[in-house]
């Protein structure tokens, strides 16, 4: 079969473009949806618990309810966005559409969520959850056609994942700047050393007023040019079925969503209650900002680094080192729980770095399309990436609802000087927890079998098959 490919590869070789360039143009306008998604979802991923507890006054049984209700139909909600996704022909292509038109119900959603109403009991609680919902299905409409984009956009294993680093820089940079920035701006618009709800409203207004024109400028600079839907495939109309019998068939697809499950319960959740850790174990509002900033620099260094170490190391395997600094670093943390402003900014840096390993998942994620493509004949970007989202929000809730379950069984009493048993407690959910989390998410990859050889060969198949068909 081989050797049949390699001749088919010379016949047509100076058809079949193998050598494709890096466009900088590119990279960096694709690099703008992460910052437009990072503008929106770093007040929900970082404050809203807090938010609620501190500000809203909700109970820790209303808060998991919330987070749990949301994010599971967060979740159910992905496949079925990534199948419209799909499906849908314009003139602007499958996936820019939602970078268009979204945005701005997005920025509504974002806004009402951190809006404190004038009312209790129960009716509080259910608008809290419906307006989560809304931000969340605004988020998931962009988020899946943002991420499925870059199959669009090049055809090349290694060039994709130099978008996708690309992304991560975007993204590195602008969470750097919201760490340093939006605890300061929450205190600025409090008008106070202790956050309230105006300063939480006035920053999601800002940040939601930036979001919008960052992913229209990723829309107009990145067209769908790189790889197209055969005149066949498009007669074919391939059905709701096949396409999902093919996703549960892809193996590499399924080994690479288990672990970012498992990867982004412990991330997710510690970065849910990380704020609580600073406040009330290490003692200070004020050292927020520094820790956030150490682990949002030095995640971009590591998305910097990203191009150069997957090339080198292959993305499994730097997907693995990150992953055990990840957790050599939390450990130790957990081991020696310290106030000591130096030793809490290193850790903090070496968490940072393994934080890009997400990105590295979401190259491994763009190889399993192809694979699918070339195993299997179907190929549904939107589905795939949503089926990683729905890992992802599987995930979140999870974390999001046992992490608040998890404080409230330390003795966490919000607003008020913690015991030391809370203390001890708010370590061991922040920190142990994690860690033993990232450990079992790194095993399933023992499985995982796309490399650079086999996806260079994946690419000219695909690529001779498009010519033929064509």
């Amino acid at each position: 079969m081989e050797k049949q490919v390699d001749m088919n590869f010379e016949v047509t070789s100076q058809k079949v473009q193998i050598q494709e360039k890096t466009s900088k143009k590119i990279a960096v306008f694709y690099s703008f949806g992460e910052v437009g998604s990072q503008l929106s979802w770093y007040m929900i991923n970082t404050y809203l618990m807090i938010f609620y507890t501190d500000i809203i006054g909700l109970s820790a049984a209303a808060i998991s309810m919330i987070m749990l209700v949301a994010r599971i139909w967060d979740a159910v909600n992905d496949p079925m966005m990534g199948i419209i996704a799909d499906r849908t022909q314009t003139r602007w292509g499958k996936f820019r559409p939602y970078l268009i038109f979204a945005p701005p119900f997005l920025a509504i959603f974002n806004i009402l969520t951190f809006t404190v109403f004038p009312v209790e009991g129960v009716t509080k609680v259910i608008l809290c959850l419906v307006l989560y919902i809304g931000a969340g299905m605004s988020y998931t409409a962009l988020s899946v056609g943002y991420a499925s984009l870059v199959n669009r956009i090049a055809k090349d294993s290694q060039v994709r994942m130099n978008y996708t680093s690309a992304r991560a820089v975007g993204g590195s940079v602008i969470q750097m700047v919201l760490s340093m920035a939006v605890m300061p701006a929450i205190l600025f618009f409090s008008n106070s050393d202790v956050a309230n709800s105006r300063g939480f409203f006035w920053v999601t207004v800002i940040c939601s007023l930036i979001m919008i024109p960052a992913f229209w400028l990723t829309a107009y600079h990145c067209k769908e040019t790189a790889r197209t839907d055969s005149r066949n495939r498009e007669k074919q109309k391939i059905s709701v079925t096949t396409s999902l019998k093919a996703l549960f068939k892809n193996k590499m697809l399924l080994i690479t969503v288990w672990s970012v499950f498992l990867g982004a319960m412990a991330v997710i959740g510690r970065m849910t209650l990380l704020a609580y850790y600073v406040i009330y174990v290490v003692g200070s509002y004020t050292m927020i900002a520094p820790i956030f900033t150490s682990m949002t620099v030095f995640q971009l260094i590591g998305s910097m680094l990203l191009p150069v170490a997957t090339k080198k190391f292959g993305k499994k395997n730097w997907l693995l080192i990150l992953s055990l600094i990840s957790i050599i670093s939390i450990f130790v943390l957990y081991l020696f729980p310290s106030g000591n402003t130096a030793f809490l900014l290193t850790t903090a840096a070496f968490i940072g770095l393994a934080n890009s390993a997400g990105s590295v998942s979401t190259g491994m994620l763009s190889d399993c399309v192809e694979y699918g493509d070339w195993k299997y004949r179907v190929r549904d970007e939107g589905l795939t990436f949503s089926f990683l989202g729905f890992g992802v929000k599987l995930a979140s809730a999870i974390a999001g609802a046992g992490g608040v379950l998890m404080l409230s069984a330390t003795g966490y009493v919000p607003g008020a000087v913690q015991s030391q048993a809370s203390i001890t407690g708010i370590n061991v959910v922040v920190n142990l927890v994690p860690a033993i989390l990232m450990v079992l998410s790194i095993l399933p990859l023992y499985w995982y079998k796309l490399d650079k050889k086999q996806m260079d060969q994946i690419a000219v198949e695909l690529e001779i098959r498009e010519l033929e068909e064509n």
